[in-house]
C-alpha cells in the first residue's frame, strides 16, 4: 500500500502588540484535511530568531513531509503573495516576541545569498486567479522572521531532504486587525483558508512549473 503524501502547513503566533496572527487562524483550520490526496499537518511557529527555525526542523522531522508551505501575516498587502525568493539576511526593524532584534545579520553564516522557494508559484497563482482570488508572485518576503523561516526552510531542505519541496505564501490581516488601521487592506478568514487549500492543491498537482510571468517591473 502506498504510503500517503503529507503537507506540513505552518503559521505563526502573534507578533508586533497583535492579539491574533492571521497566519496561524487560517492554517490551523486546515489540520487533519485531506487535499488532492494528502494529509494536511498544520504547526504554530514562535515569531521568533532561530527558534523558529528549530520548531520547524523538528516538525519536518517528525512528520517528515513531501511538502512544506510556511505562511504569515503581511500587513499592508492586499492579496495572496506566493514568495519567490528568499535572502540571507536578518534586518529586524522591531523586535521579535523574544525582545532580538538582529540588524544586517546572516541567517546561514556560510549560505548562499538566496534560495528560490521549490513550489510551482505560477501555477498557485494562476490556481487563484481562476477561483477569482487576488494573488501575485512577491519577490521580496521581508527580512524579518518570515524570511529568516523561509531561507531556513529552503536551506534546511537542499541539504538534508532535496526531494522535498518548499515555500512561502504572505496573506493580509484580517478584518478585525485592519479596522484599527485607516486604508489598510485586508481578507476574510474564509478566504484566506479557500486560497491555501487552492495553492496547496496546485503545489502537489503539478511537480514542475508553468512558464507564465509572474514577474515586476518595479
Amino acid at each position: 500500500m502506498a504510503r500517503q503524501k503529507t503537507v506540513l502547513i505552518t503559521g505563526f503566533e502573534p507578533f508586533d502588540n497583535e492579539t491574533i496572527n492571521p497566519s496561524w487562524e487560517a492554517v490551523k483550520q486546515l489540520q487533519g484535511r485531506a487535499l488532492c490526496g494528502a494529509r494536511i499537518e498544520a504547526r504554530q511557529l514562535p515569531c521568533v530568531f532561530d527558534v523558529s527555525l528549530t520548531c520547524l526542523y523538528a516538525a519536518i522531522n517528525d512528520i517528515q513531509p513531501d511538502l512544506v508551505i510556511a505562511v504569515g501575516q503581511a500587513g499592508g498587502r492586499a492579496d495572496i503573495t506566493v514568495e519567490r525568493v528568499a535572502i540571507n539576511i536578518n534586518d529586524a526593524r522591531i523586535p521579535d516576541n523574544q525582545g532580538n532584534q538582529p540588524i544586517n545579520t546572516p541567517i546561514v553564516a556560510t549560505g548562499p545569498a538566496a534560495y528560490f522557494a521549490t513550489l510551482p508559484i505560477n501555477a498557485m497563482v494562476k490556481g487563484l486567479h481562476e477561483a477569482g482570488l487576488p494573488a501575485s508572485i512577491s519577490q521580496t518576503a521581508g527580512t524579518f522572521v518570515c524570511n529568516h523561516v523561509m531561507y531556513g526552510l529552503l536551506h534546511y531542505l537542499t541539504y538534508t531532504n532535496p526531494e522535498i519541496r518548499g515555500g512561502f505564501i504572505h496573506i493580509p490581516y484580517l478584518p478585525e486587525q485592519a479596522v484599527r488601521y485607516s486604508g489598510t487592506p485586508s481578507m476574510a478568514l474564509e478566504t484566506v483558508i479557500t486560497a491555501l487549500e487552492i495553492a496547496i492543491n496546485e503545489a502537489l498537482k503539478n511537480s514542475e512549473d508553468i512558464v507564465i510571468s509572474g514577474g515586476a517591473t518595479h
